[in-house]
C-alpha cells in the first residue's frame, strides 16, 4: 500500500432493474423494478482506484482528500470513524492496492490462500405478486412459478414473503394464502431446496405457530421477523417449536432492530442476526460477526435494493464462521460489470480478483457523475 493517499473522490448514482417487478411485503406496497445504486470511486495518488456503495456528501469527501489510505482503513481494524461513510470503496481500494480480494484481506492471519470463494445464497425475489388473484390456488401457483425461475438461475434456497393478512388481505384469508404459497413453493423446488419465510413483523405469536404447524412438512429453515422483537415471545416460540419437534431458526435484525437484539442472540432467543450490510457496514460486520461466532449465533446480513449487496456481503464468509447466506436480489445495473461473479448450485462464486472483483463501465459512470454527482480532486 505504501504511502498512497486519496487524490480524487467521484460520486454518482446508477439505476438498475430487476427482471420482474417486486411486489408487496406485509408492510409495504409494490417495491417495483428499479434499483438505485449510490456509488463513490476513490482514486489514490498512484492512479489506482476502488469503488463501492456510498452515500457520502461533498463535505465528507473533501475531508478525506489527501489523507493516507492507511489512516482511513486497515485490514486489521477496518474503517476509522471518519472513514465509515466510505467503508465499501475503501475496502475495494485496499484490495486493488494490495492485489488481493477483500475476502483474503479479512481472512484470519495465517489462513491458507482460499482461491475463489463459494458462499451459500438465497433467492430473495418471492414477494407478494399474487395479491390481485382471488384464488389461493392461483396465487400460490404464481409464486411457485417465480421460485422455479429462480431455480433455473441456479438458486437452491428461497425466501418467501409472508404476512398477507397484516395489511393486504383479511387475516384468515392472508394466513391461508401464506400457507398455500409455502406448500406450492416446496413442491416446485423439491425436497432438497432450502425455504425461508419472512413476515416483516406481520405475524403475532399465535399466527406464527399456526403457519409453522401447518407447514411442518415443508421443513422450513428459518422464520424471519415474525413480529416486533420481544424476548418473551421469542422464548415462548422457541419452547413451542421444541415441543412440536420443529427446528426452524428465528432470524431478525434487518429493519429497526431492538437495541438489545445482540443480548437476546447471546441468550439464545434469536438464532440468526441480519443487520443490513450497508447500514451496518462491512467493517462493523467484521466485529459483529466475531461476536456472534463466539456465541454460536449465525450471521446472514440483510441486503435488498442496492444490487451491490449481492457481491460484497459474501466476502465476510472468509472471516465469520457462522456466515450462513448471501441474500441475492437479482438485478442488472448499466455501468456495473459483475460478470466475474456467478450463482452455481445455490452458491455465489466469488472471484479471485482484487477488491470486490467488480468493474465500472467508465462511460456510464462518468455520465452519471456529470448528470448529478460530484468530482473532487
Amino acid at each position: 500500500m505504501g504511502n498512497a493517499r486519496i487524490a480524487r473522490v467521484e460520486s454518482a448514482t446508477l439505476v438498475g432493474a430487476r427482471p420482474r417487478e417486486a411486489g408487496n411485503n406485509s408492510r409495504l406496497n409494490i417495491h417495483g423494478i428499479d434499483v438505485m445504486v449510490p456509488l463513490a470511486r476513490l482514486t489514490a495518488d498512484d492512479g489506482r482506484s476502488g469503488f463501492g456503495f456510498c452515500q457520502a456528501g461533498r463535505d465528507e469527501a473533501q475531508a478525506i482528500l489527501g489523507v493516507a489510505v492507511s489512516d482511513l482503513l486497515t485490514s486489521e481494524a477496518g474503517a476509522t470513524e471518519m472513514a465509515r461513510a466510505f467503508d465499501f470503496p475503501l475496502w475495494d481500494l485496499l484490495g486493488q492496492l494490495q492485489g488481493k480480494p477483500v475476502y483474503e484481506l479479512v481472512a484470519p492471519a495465517g489462513a491458507p490462500r482460499i482461491g475463489s470463494l463459494r458462499v451459500p445464497c438465497y433467492d430473495t425475489s418471492l414477494y407478494m405478486n399474487d395479491l390481485h388473484l382471488d384464488s389461493h390456488e392461483a396465487g400460490a401457483a404464481l409464486i411457485a412459478e417465480h421460485a422455479r425461475e429462480g431455480y433455473e438461475r441456479n438458486h437452491r434456497s428461497f425466501k418467501i414473503k409472508v404476512g398477507r393478512g397484516a395489511r393486504h388481505m383479511s387475516l384468515e384469508a392472508g394466513t391461508q394464502r401464506d400457507i398455500a404459497v409455502i406448500k406450492a413453493v416446496r413442491a416446485a423446488v423439491g425436497p432438497e431446496a432450502t425455504i425461508l419465510i419472512d413476515a416483516n413483523n406481520g405475524y403475532n405469536l399465535n399466527i406464527a405457530k399456526r403457519v409453522l404447524a401447518e407447514t411442518a412438512d415443508c421443513n422450513l429453515f428459518w422464520l424471519e421477523e415474525a413480529f416486533h422483537e420481544d424476548p418473551e415471545l421469542y422464548d415462548t416460540l422457541h419452547a413451542w417449536m421444541e415441543n412440536e419437534g420443529l427446528s426452524v431458526l428465528i432470524a431478525d435484525g434487518e429493519g429497526w432492530a431492538a437495541e438489545p437484539l445482540m443480548d437476546w442472540a447471546r441468550a439464545g432467543f434469536v438464532d440468526v442476526i441480519q443487520y443490513d450490510i450497508f447500514s451496518h457496514g462491512f467493517s462493523n460486520w467484521l466485529a459483529t460477526g466475531a461476536q456472534l461466532d463466539g456465541w454460536g449465533v449465525r450471521t446472514a446480513p440483510h441486503h435488498y435494493g442496492r444490487h451491490l449487496g449481492n457481491y460484497v456481503s459474501g466476502h465476510l464468509a472468509a472471516a465469520v464462521k457462522g456466515f450462513t447466506f448471501v441474500e441475492w436480489d437479482e438485478t442488472s445495473t448499466p455501468g456495473i460489470d459483475a460478470s466475474a461473479y456467478r450463482v452455481e448450485e445455490g452458491h455465489v462464486v466469488i472471484p479471485d480478483a482484487p477488491g470486490f472483483g467488480l468493474k465500472l463501465e467508465e462511460d456510464v459512470f462518468r455520465a452519471a457523475v456529470a448528470g448529478g454527482g460530484f468530482d473532487l480532486t
